[in-house]
C-alpha cells in the first residue's frame, strides 16, 4: 500500500496563543515529507484560510479548509459554565461546505460567543451540507463520554452526528500522544465503527511544525494562561509529539493501520474548494415573497416603516423645522 496520508487535524498561528505554525514552513515542511495535501484546523475561527489557501497552492500542495469548532450542548444560546463544550472537526468538501463552515463560524461569535465562539448541533443541522466530520480529540463529545464510561451516550452521540452528517461524512478520529486517555478512547472507537460501519481516520494533534518547536509553543501557552514556564501546575502538553509528523511517524504510533491512515489521504481528495480572487462578491438577502423579487421595493417598504417615528421624534425636539422635514418626507410619499 502506497505512503498515503494528510494531516487533518492542523493548528496554524491563528490559532492564538495555542498553535505555533506558521503557514508558509508548515506547508514547505509537509511537502518535504512527501505530503500533497494538508488540513488548517485552528480553534474556532477561519482567520488564516486565505493566507493559507494562497501559500498551499503557491507551493503545489492541495488546502484542506476546515476548523476545529466548539460545540455547546444543548445551546449556544445558554451561557453559563453548566454548558458543556466540545470539540469537533469541520473540513469543507466543497464550496457549499466553505460557505457553510464560514456561517457556522460566524454565527460561533455573534451569538452563541461565551469564554470562547460556540456553535450547536441545531446549526449543525442547518448548515451540514457540504462539510466532512471528524470526533475530535479527547476533548470532543463521543470521547467524553466514553473516558465518562457512558457507553451509552457515545453510541447517542455517534448517532445523533451520522443523522446529521451521513455516515459516508463523519468519521471516528484516533490519535496517541502517549496519553492514557487516548488509548482507553481509541479502544472503544475501534469498537463503535464497526458498529455503526463508519470510517476511522487517524490525526495528530498538530500545533507546530518540527519536534523541536514545542517549546517555542510552551511559551505561547504560558502568555495563554497568564503563567510562567517554571510553574509546576500550569497548563502544559504532556510531551513534544504535538507536531508535523511523517508517515512513518505516524505508522509507528498505530502500527498495522495502514488503511486507516489512507483514510485521510482519502478525504483530503474529496476536498475540492477553491476561492476566486479580483471579483466583488456582495452578500445576498432574502427578500419577501410580496416584493417580487425586487430589491428597491423591499428597501422602500423598510425605509418607510421606520422614517415616520423617527421623524416624529425629531418633530418634538426640534420645533416647527422638525415639522416642516416631517411634511416634505409625506408630500414625496417616503
Amino acid at each position: 500500500m502506497a505512503k498515503q496520508f494528510t494531516h487533518l487535524h492542523v493548528h496554524t498561528e491563528y490559532s492564538l496563543l495555542d498553535g505555533a505554525s506558521k503557514p508558509a514552513e508548515l506547508i514547505a515542511y509537509a511537502k518535504a515529507q512527501g505530503m500533497d495535501s494538508i488540513a488548517m484546523t485552528d480553534h474556532g475561527n477561519l482567520y488564516g484560510a486565505v493566507v493559507f489557501y494562497q501559500e498551499a497552492l503557491k507551493q503545489g500542495v492541495k488546502p484542506i479548509l476546515g476548523c476545529e469548532v466548539y460545540l455547546a450542548d444543548p445551546s449556544r444560546l445558554q451561557k453559563d459554565d453548566s454548558v458543556p463544550r466540545y470539540h469537533l472537526i469541520l473540513l469543507a468538501e466543497n464550496n457549499t461546505g466553505y460557505q457553510n463552515l464560514a456561517r457556522l463560524v460566524s454565527t460561533g461569535y455573534i451569538d452563541g460567543f461565551y469564554r470562547k465562539p460556540r456553535i450547536d448541533k441545531d446549526l449543525l443541522r442547518q448548515y451540514h451540507e457540504g462539510l466532512i466530520c471528524l470526533s475530535a480529540c479527547i476533548a470532543g463529545e463521543v470521547p467524553r463520554y466514553i473516558l465518562r464510561n457512558d457507553l451509552d451516550g457515545a453510541r447517542r452521540a455517534v448517532q445523533e452526528y451520522i443523522d446529521i452528517f451521513g455516515k459516508d461524512n463523519y468519521f471516528l478520529e484516533m490519535q496517541n500522544h502517549g496519553l492514557p486517555e487516548e488509548r482507553k478512547v481509541n479502544a472503544q472507537l475501534r469498537v463503535l465503527a464497526a458498529e455503526f460501519g463508519i470510517g476511522l481516520v487517524i490525526t495528530n494533534d498538530l500545533h507546530y511544525v518540527k519536534k523541536a518547536d514545542a517549546a517555542a509553543q510552551d511559551v505561547l501557552l504560558c502568555i495563554q494562561t497568564n503563567k510562567t514556564v517554571d510553574d509546576a501546575s500550569r497548563m502544559r502538553f504532556n510531551n513534544d509529539s504535538y507536531y508535523c509528523k511523517s508517515y512513518d511517524e505516524m505508522l509507528a504510533a498505530f502500527p498495522g493501520d495502514e488503511a486507516i491512515l489512507a483514510n485521510t489521504h482519502a478525504i483530503a481528495e474529496r476536498c475540492q474548494v477553491s476561492f476566486e480572487f479580483g471579483k466583488l462578491l456582495l452578500p445576498e438577502f432574502p427578500i419577501p415573497a410580496q416584493y417580487h423579487g425586487s430589491p428597491d421595493a423591499y428597501v422602500r417598504a423598510l425605509c418607510e416603516s421606520e422614517l415616520h417615528p423617527r421623524y416624529d421624534s425629531v418633530v418634538a425636539h426640534a420645533g416647527g423645522a422638525g415639522r416642516q422635514v416631517a411634511a416634505d418626507s409625506r408630500t414625496v410619499g417616503l
